[in-house]
């Protein structure tokens, strides 16, 4: 009886479908979506049951726990946390939807939250250019107190380059899946045009005594959690790149000039200029954003690209126009591992080859080896903690079986039995973690299985 019993588990064990979720009760979900059921579904048929169970808890994440969406005088709005932030990044917001873009043909109801998300970043482009996260209307925030302008709208104001490219990527890729043009209004040209002002303000070609637009310094102990100098960072010099007072991560940078950052921005702006001949009708617009683009790569070219001594030619992750680098990459994106994945350059681009070989190697100050994994670490949360995102970056931009089986695997082993990502673990104990609520992870994991699934489905098993 005994070994039939055993038997029984055994063979249930097998088959994820019987296991236990960690998703809220259907009746619990903030939204739901028959195709991304039925994606469930297929994964878990095709995936070993481990794989099957952190895709079925981690790919609706977003939409299980995060959504807000109604219509407001007929127009679609949705508002989406970050998770155990009750706030909207306008980062996290638009990777946390990113891999249900590509199911809205098979659900209509998708079509409207994705539609709703590009208005409501439209319109918090609109309240503060300089913000990267909001509340949902008028309210509270711990950072209420932040020496710079704060709104009661705003939930935090630090000043990064990328929080203005997501936009952008959702609204040109919905737009592309969906060919509706209705979002693409006035509103969303003005949004736009406050987008190139505050990129060109940002490449701070003016005198440096000021005065300057955006400010930033914080009461605190941490010091990658304010500016130097007045809320204005360390000196710069004007070399036509875009200044990031803030990493993703929402780390001050050291040196102002972000070099992933300025990437993803000649990718959005290109897209931009792409949206504005197009669906928005703007031929000026399209004409700023493209030259803005120009001036921004050839910078890029001309004060980026490190001849590294071991590497060759790398890209820097920060510089200041002084000739001064910092070599090392972080694990949020953008990143320098990330370039690939956003559009800034091919796979085998050789400059990206180089750096990324770079990037995952203990010559970058940020790469945790530990007993448990190894990875990219980041300043924001200790350079023993390894970052979920970065193992997934590096998955979906390998091109070699190999090296994605062994991000899977890890993957796999550090989700400390929750079944869900985090935002960092320890590299020699996976069970020390942070942030067990992390939308964006959990979706970013599951567009790992998904690219996986269409380039090496064999890895699943």
């Amino acid at each position: 009886m005994l070994r039939f019993v055993c038997f029984i588990f055994t063979i249930l064990a097998m088959f994820p479908v019987f296991a236990q979720t960690a998703r809220p009760e259907l009746a619990e979900r903030k939204f739901i979506s028959r195709a991304v059921e039925q994606k469930i579904s297929e994964i878990k048929s095709a995936a070993n049951p481990e794989i099957g169970r952190l895709f079925e808890q981690c790919f609706p994440n977003t939409l299980d726990t995060t959504v807000t969406h109604c219509e407001k005088d007929g127009i679609p709005d949705t508002f989406v946390i970050t998770g155990d932030i009750n706030a909207m990044w306008l980062r996290d917001s638009t990777a946390q939807v990113w891999p249900y873009l590509e199911l809205i043909p098979k659900d209509p109801k998708l079509k409207p939250l994705v539609a709703g998300l590009v208005r409501r970043q439209t319109n918090c482009i609109k309240i503060d250019p300089y913000a990267n996260a909001f509340n949902d209307g008028p309210g509270t925030s711990h950072w209420s107190t932040d020496h710079t302008a704060m709104l009661p709208e705003l939930h935090e104001r630090k000043w990064e380059v990328d929080s203005l490219c997501w936009p952008i990527r959702l609204a040109y890729s919905y737009y592309k899946i969906t060919k509706d043009e209705t979002v693409f209004d006035d509103s969303w040209k003005t949004a736009m045009r406050l987008v190139i002002q505050t990129f060109k303000e940002q490449q701070r070609k003016g005198d440096r005594r000021g005065p300057h637009p955006y400010r930033f310094s914080r009461t605190t102990a941490w010091q990658h959690d304010t500016l130097a100098q007045g809320g204005l960072g360390n000196p710069w010099k004007p070399c036509g790149l875009i200044a990031s007072a803030f990493r993703p991560s929402d780390d001050a940078t050291l040196f102002l000039f972000l070099v992933p950052s300025n990437h993803f921005a000649v990718v959005s702006l290109r897209q931009m200029a792409e949206l504005a001949d197009g669906p928005a009708k703007d031929t000026d617009l399209a004409h700023s954003a493209r030259e803005l683009a120009v001036e921004v790569e050839t910078a890029l070219y001309k004060h980026a690209i490190v001849n590294h001594p071991k590497y060759g030619k790398i890209w820097a992750f920060e510089v200041d126009g002084f000739g001064n680098t910092l070599m090392m990459d972080d694990a949020n994106l953008p990143s320098l591992l990330s370039l690939p994945y956003l559009g800034a350059c091919k796979l085998d681009d050789p400059i990206y080859k180089a750096t990324r070989r770079f990037v995952l190697s203990p010559d970058n100050p940020y790469f945790a080896e530990g007993r448990a994994a190894s990875g990219i670490s980041s300043p924001h949360a200790d350079a023993h903690r390894i970052w979920h995102l970065a193992l997934i970056a590096q998955g979906i931009t390998s091109t070699d079986t190999a090296e994605a089986a062994q991000v899977l695997r890890t993957l796999a082993a550090t989700h400390a039995g929750t079944y869900f990502m985090h935002e960092a673990f320890d590299k020699d104990d996976p069970n020390d973690f942070t942030r067990k609520w992390f939308a964006w992870a959990n979706t970013f994991f599951a567009e790992f299985i998904l690219h996986i699934h269409k380039k090496w489905p064999d890895l699943l098993k």
